[in-house]
């Protein structure tokens, strides 16, 4: 197996780690999202995320809450391989597919100090920041602003095939 799939993690598999790396004073920050067709903007909200703590987990939205999220034709990708995709960051580390639309069990599993979301947001409109400020954590908001977006590629290139 390779260095990079061994981040991509079960649900106890995460817990576990967790564990190991709070023993260790380690903070952890739990970013997430459909992570559809890897784009500039994921690695820069990623980079940003990972300079909040010490350990990065990304939840990965699973194929049918992607198609929930972004309508039929969506994901690109099965989410194994948008997983595979994310583990070879150097600043993930440790990936969780979750089946879910939004991270609320996740956070009451993990309790990460940092939740860190994209600059669609603003600290107030982040959908699980309620439960965030419940376990404990904070709301950042990161990354540059949003200005990329898988469906907005995907529109672009649809749109060009048709020209």
């Amino acid at each position: 197996m390779s260095t990079h799939k061994k981040k991509i993690l079960t649900r106890d598999e995460l817990r576990r780690r967790v564990v190991e790396w709070r023993r260790s004073g380690e903070r952890i920050t739990l970013a997430n999202g459909c992570f559809d067709l890897l784009h500039v903007g994921h690695v820069r909200y990623l980079h940003a995320a990972k300079q909040l703590g010490e350990r990065l987990v990304v939840a990965i939205n699973s194929d049918e809450s992607v198609r929930v999220l972004k309508g039929e034709g969506r994901p690109l990708m099965p989410a194994e391989e948008r997983a595979e995709i994310l583990a070879a960051l150097a600043d993930v580390d440790a990936i969780v597919i979750f089946p879910d639309c939004d991270v609320r069990a996740l956070i009451r599993e993990m309790r990460p100090e940092i939740h860190a979301k994209g600059t669609d947001y603003t600290a107030d409109t982040v959908p699980e920041r309620d439960t965030v400020l419940e376990c404990g954590g904070r709301v950042e908001i990161v990354g540059d602003p949003k200005n990329h977006s898988a469906s907005e590629i995907i529109r672009s290139q649809v749109n060009a095939r048709r020209s």
